[in-house]
């Protein structure tokens, strides 16, 4: 039963991100800040011709165009769950191997990469230990994963207007720093920050727009959407708190020693 509701789960993410591909970097002006700060922590990593890269959850590209400007020689998988983005990625005309894929359950076996890397993509996952766990495993001694995903302060003065006005809020549940670092710390070299990202836009209905703008509408699991009427106490009460809120993302790394 659990894992039929995690199937239905990723099947109702991917139909968001599909029907977002056309206008997702409209409103992508923090992931792309992200993929860019991400692609900077990872530029350390001396990847020689031939090596084999990683992608995951590349979206329309963001990170696979800074990926392919750092490290032309090498070969390149770029991965998302929705073909939609696969297809918009392909569009830019980048030199890599597109393919739809489930990060949580990467079809490689052994260790095979040189350099992991996946931006704001891992919020997305069932059981982010076990993932990181299967991606560690894939890649070979002294390879990496890099990644960007969602903390625990995301969007903190949205849930806050909630619990104003008595209503449970449908974000998901993303870990502390704290919480992060306890994940990393069983594969010993490994390196976690974080990073605040006010939205440009203040106002309940921007953050809104901006979460179907890019495709991150759907709810934690087992949640009801709010009625038109709840959902506008919601947003008053946000409104009327200045309407300002921020990405709190998380950074990790793990080296394969």
């Amino acid at each position: 039963m659990r894992r039929a509701m995690a199937t239905a789960r990723k099947a109702l993410i991917g139909a968001a991100f599909a029907a977002a591909a056309d206008r997702y970097e409209s409103g992508a002006a923090i992931q792309r800040i992200v993929a860019k700060h991400l692609a900077r922590m990872a530029a350390r990593e001396r990847i020689g011709p031939g090596a084999r890269l990683l992608e995951i959850g590349c979206g329309t590209g963001l990170l696979t165009r800074e990926i392919t400007a750092l490290w032309p020689q090498a070969e390149l998988t770029a991965t998302d769950l929705a073909p939609e983005m696969v297809d918009a990625t392909a569009r830019t005309g980048l030199d890599a191997r597109l393919m739809a894929m489930d990060g949580e359950a990467p079809p490689f076996e052994g260790p095979w990469f040189d350099l992991i890397l996946s931006s704001l993509a891992f919020q997305w996952f069932e059981d982010l230990p076990l993932a990181l766990a299967r991606l560690h495993g894939l890649l070979r001694p002294g390879g990496s994963l890099y990644f960007a995903t969602m903390g625990a302060e995301s969007f903190a003065s949205w849930r806050a207007a909630h619990e104003r006005v008595g209503i449970a809020a449908g974000l998901p549940d993303y870990p502390t720093l704290a919480q992060l670092q306890a994940m990393l710390a069983p594969f010993g070299d490994a390196f976690a920050c974080d990073e605040h990202h006010p939205l440009p836009e203040p106002g309940g209905q921007a953050l809104i727009r901006h979460f179907r703008a890019i495709g991150a509408h759907v709810p934690r699991p087992g949640y009801r959407p709010l009625g038109p009427a709840a959902l506008r106490r919601v947003i008053d009460a946000f409104d009327g708190a200045g309407g300002a809120t921020c990405y709190h993302v998380l950074y990790g790394r793990i080296t394969h020693v």
